[in-house]
């Protein structure tokens, strides 16, 4: 059977689309395409328009770029009619069946050269999409290439109409994508369509069902294309955004119910939340959408990015005072009201609308929003929202409903406790509306994979006494991570491979590390290795000058007078180490004032906030080598040129996951993965982290004991305490440290559980066995007895740092590939409990896909796993068994690809054997000489095409990648 033709193709969707109630249409010339406009126009507009009125309307359509186009195709175009009247036409309809879909085939257009479009999408006569195809066999980004040509060479003639193109498809039949129209175009921005799942619909004749429909195309070109104002450019929903944003605008408009979005870092939140937000304000029943972050960097970032979107569109807060009167749409006193601005989109700080509904001097005005329609939009909801502050929300607004966005979710296995209860994303947001997880970004080529690198060893020191089996890594203890000499150590290992990291510093780092104290110490070393002339890397640091940095910003976010109040108890505090920590910043903001010719300081508020977005500006801009920090910068940043992560601090769950991100961010060719360099043994958590976030069933769910479950425990507890100690007086009469230590812990159980009990507006201590003031008494003995018996312990302790030493080494490097993929199926023959085996075999399913180098071995992976591993004795080698698997699984491919072509398989081997080593493609003429018969001239091209295609394959799947 003789192959599909491109002509065929072409023929075949003509006649899809026509059946999809598109009207064909022959228009081969630019006349034909300008009087097919005019009738359309007048048909949609219900109007008829002279000549003399449409060359006016040709007139208004030419002027402009393809961004000013797109701004002229969703408003409406004024026309002076020939009476003198003025009308005002619409080119494009919100609603699908107010519009005219038309399809034709080759048009033809003069320009710099002559070209022939393969098929025209219309809309009320206007071409809006463009779809290339070459046959089965050619590669895709032929005909993505042919789009930037015809862009070049004619999309400007005839009045520029082809520049109203918004979308174009590309597509040889088996592979289709989409991308939006932009004077520079990628080919790194192309897209596949998936389902709602994030299946690919690939074949022309699926994604023509799916993408080619006039409801479909509607929602694509009204609401789900993007004006970029700041780039000038647009900026087209991927399939999993598109999701994201309907099922969050389907669950306003039926019901009040909450939800999140689950969309793995660097997959493009932002604009998700921006395309939810602006909807939701244009429907008529939802009176304000609040879009709410944790931090005031975070709500200067989020308001940038939203009025680049779409500019004015954001009004960002600078104090509470101002988020009241944007909520409640009232002037501040001293200033205009701007009556064009549009308030019923605000973006705020979490701690600002906290303030407008606890503290009492809003509290009467906002009454009047008590009951009104309000969304909620929450930035990384899984680090904003565990707190009273979602209670104080939930609480005052009625009308609330909720939706949360995250990478990186709160379930059973990584949420912490507060006030002894553990809280689930799901417990606050209810369901999950749309999953798009890690390994689905790293597939699509979203975001980049990660190169993931141990380094660091401690060893015993010579004639060390120390008797202690210290496991290699195991160590966690404070002061020998802390060390000076440990410090330098790593300071001097960052120094010697920078370069290497950064590609000759094209790139740049950020180095996490456990806190303020040390930060500080590499802070200065780095300084004191610049001045002996060790390096010449720009370095620049910030970190908040209290003891939490979440308090910073509660510091610097309120009106003057809770500033004050904030000051007040931050000064009262642990004063002097603040002051220290805070002198010791100051001293390295001069450094960078002298670097960059600023002139920022800790002293002022605004000036320390400028200082963190001048920072945020020069790492982005490659300005700065490496950013030292301890917490901040590590969520919600996105610096497509940093493309390494020193870490020295210990992270899990979605912190690490999180911070990991800052690196992979897509940029260009040389940038192919994100770099992590851990100095500490971060690999079990790495692990556990990224099978936790490839899991789209995760446990969500949390047992928790109910309120009559808990006051009996809470009782047996105190009864159990009153069995160590009778009285409050009694405590002093503990016999040793063993029976005081026993008493501590009691009362720390009384104490969780009282938390616990807390939780529930029932609870009343009097209807325990415990009286309140002997709670208080009792706890009073145990703060004094617990800072007793630690300070006892850290006098009693021998220091480890006379005992170990700190070498530095690459101990482990892993990419999320093939050699990750075998570390988890050795973790999967281990597992003894059933459902934990189901949950890794899938985990490992979904990784499989996350690489693209690993798509051609995904079958004989899944075939290891699925009918062989269950077969390996549990003391065997998983890795030694899998390669005997894949040696087999080879040999036979190899005898399978000689039999089926007549190869000599001999020749064939040495083929692969060569390729194996150098990696390089045998030519036309190694190909030609393993036939076993020789071929006719007319029959050896396509043989050894055919031989070339299978060759490639079997080595993608045996050689490539491993």
């Amino acid at each position: 059977m003789a192959y599909q033709s491109e002509q065929q193709l072409e023929d075949n969707l003509i006649a899809q689309l026509n059946t999809q109630g598109f009207e064909v249409v022959q228009l081969k010339d630019n006349a034909a395409l300008e009087a097919n406009l005019k009738t359309q126009l007048e048909t949609v507009n219900g109007c008829a328009f002279s000549d003399t009125e449409f060359r006016q309307i040709l007139g208004k359509l030419e002027k402009g770029n393809i961004f000013t186009k797109a701004k002229t195709l969703r408003e409406q175009l004024d026309v002076t009619l020939d009476n003198g009247d003025s009308r005002h036409i619409t080119l494009l309809f919100n609603a699908s069946d107010k519009n005219v879909f038309q399809v034709a085939q080759q048009i033809t257009v003069k320009g710099t050269y002559t070209n022939r479009y393969d098929v025209t999408v219309l809309v009320n006569g206007l071409p809006l999409i463009q779809i290339e195809l070459k046959r089965r066999g050619i590669e895709l980004k032929e005909a993505f290439n042919q789009v930037k040509r015809y862009q070049k060479h004619s999309y400007h003639a005839n009045h520029g109409l082809f520049n109203y193109i918004q979308l174009f498809v590309i597509s040889n039949g088996v592979n289709t994508q989409y991308f939006s129209n932009n004077s520079e175009m990628s080919a790194k921005q192309t897209f596949d369509w998936t389902d709602f799942d994030n299946k690919k619909i690939s074949q022309l004749h699926d994604f023509a069902n799916a993408f080619l429909t006039t409801s479909h195309l509607t929602a694509m070109l009204t609401k789900y294309i993007v004006l970029n104002e700041t780039g000038k450019y647009l900026m087209v929903l991927r399939p999993y955004q598109f999701y994201a944003v309907e099922a969050i605008v389907e669950r306003v408009n039926s019901s009040t119910s909450n939800g999140y979005i689950w969309h793995t870092t660097g997959s493009g939140k932002t604009l998700t939340s921006f395309k939810a937000a602006q909807i939701m304000t244009s429907l008529s029943h939802v009176d304000k959408v609040v879009f709410v972050v944790d931090r005031k960097d975070l709500d200067y970032q989020t308001a940038l990015e939203f009025n680049a979107f779409a500019k004015g569109c954001v009004d960002s807060t600078d104090d509470t005072r101002v988020l009241f009167h944007q909520l409640l749409d009232k002037a501040i006193k001293g200033k205009k009201v701007n009556k064009d601005r549009n308030t019923k989109l605000v973006v705020t700080t979490l701690q600002k609308l906290n303030n407008v509904v606890t503290k009492k001097r809003y509290l009467n005005e906002m009454e009047a929003l008590r009951d009104k329609r309000i969304v909620f939009i929450f930035d990384e909801c899984h680090r904003s929202q565990f707190g009273d502050t979602h209670k104080n929300i939930t609480e005052f607004f009625n009308g609330a409903q909720l939706f949360g966005f995250t990478g990186t979710p709160i379930f059973a296995r990584n949420a912490v406790a507060k006030n002894s209860i553990k809280r689930t994303t799901k417990d606050l947001f209810d369901e999950c509306l749309h999953p798009y997880v890690i390994v689905d970004a790293i597939r699509d080529n979203n975001v980049l994979k990660f190169a993931i690198e141990y380094v660091g060893r401690y060893q015993y020191k010579d004639g060390s006494n120390n008797n202690l089996d210290i496991e290699v890594e195991d160590i966690d203890t404070k002061e020998l991570l802390s060390s000076s000499a440990r410090l330098e150590k790593i300071t001097d290992y960052i120094i010697a491979h920078h370069r290497r990291k950064t590609h000759s510093r094209d790139y740049n780092a950020m180095f996490c590390v456990s806190g303020v104290p040390e930060l500080i110490q590499y802070y200065e070393l780095f300084a004191k290795k610049k001045a002996e002339g060790n390096h010449n890397l720009k370095i620049a640091t910030i970190f908040s000058f209290e003891a939490n940095e979440e308090e910073e910003y509660e510091l610097g976010n309120g009106d003057e007078s809770e500033i004050k109040e904030a000051a007040a108890k931050y000064l009262n505090d642990d004063q002097a180490a603040k002051l220290h920590s805070r002198d010791k910043l100051e001293s390295f903001i001069g450094d960078y004032n002298k670097m960059f010719g600023t002139s920022y300081t800790t002293k002022d508020r605004d000036s320390f906030y400028n200082y963190y977005k001048n920072i945020s500006k020069r790492v982005k801009a490659k300005e700065i080598d490496i950013l030292l920090v301890v917490n901040m910068f590590l969520t919600g940043f996105d610096a497509p040129r940093l493309n390494t992560l020193y870490v020295d601090k210990n992270l899990k769950h979605h912190g690490l996951i999180q911070a990991f991100s800052r690196t992979n961010r897509l940029l260009d060719e040389t940038k192919s993965h994100g770099n992590v360099v851990c100095f500490r043994n971060l690999k079990t958590a790495a692990d556990d982290a990224f099978k936790m976030f490839s899991n789209k069933q995760p446990i969500e769910v949390i047992e928790m004991p109910s309120y009559d479950e808990l006051m009996a425990d809470f009782d047996k507890a105190y009864a159990a305490l009153i069995a160590i100690t009778p009285t409050v007086d009694a405590v002093d009469n503990l016999p040793d440290e063993e029976a005081q230590a026993w008493f501590v812990r009691q009362f720390r159980e009384l104490m969780r559980l009282k938390n616990m009990l807390g939780n529930f507006a029932d609870f009343d201590m009097e209807a325990t066995a415990m009286s309140e003031q002997e709670f208080q008494d009792f706890t009073s003995k145990y703060a004094d007895l617990n800072r007793q018996l630690r300070e006892n312990s850290t006098r009693e302790k021998v220091s480890i740092l006379d005992d170990v030493d700190f070498e530095l080494e690459l101990m482990h490097r892993d990419e999320v590939n093939v050699g990750y993929i075998l570390h988890l199926l050795r973790e999967l023959h281990e597992e003894e409990s059933t459902e934990e085996k189901a949950r890794k075999r899938q985990v490992i399913a979904n990784l499989i896909g996350s690489d693209p180098t690993l798509l051609s071995k995904k079958a004989l992976i899944e075939k290891f796993m699925n009918d062989h591993l269950e077969g390996i004795p549990a003391h065997a080698d998983v890795e030694e068994e899998f390669e005997f698997f894949w040696e087999r699984e080879k040999r036979e491919a190899l005898e399978k690809l000689a039999k089926e072509e007549q190869l000599n398989k001999d020749k064939l081997e040495i083929l692969v054997n060569r390729y194996e080593l150098s990696e390089e493609m045998p030519l036309r003429d190694d190909f030609a000489g393993t036939l076993e018969t020789k071929p006719t001239l007319m029959q050896r091209r396509k043989l050894v095409d055919r031989l070339t295609d299978k060759f490639k394959g079997f080595v993608d799947t045996f050689v490539g990648g491993f």
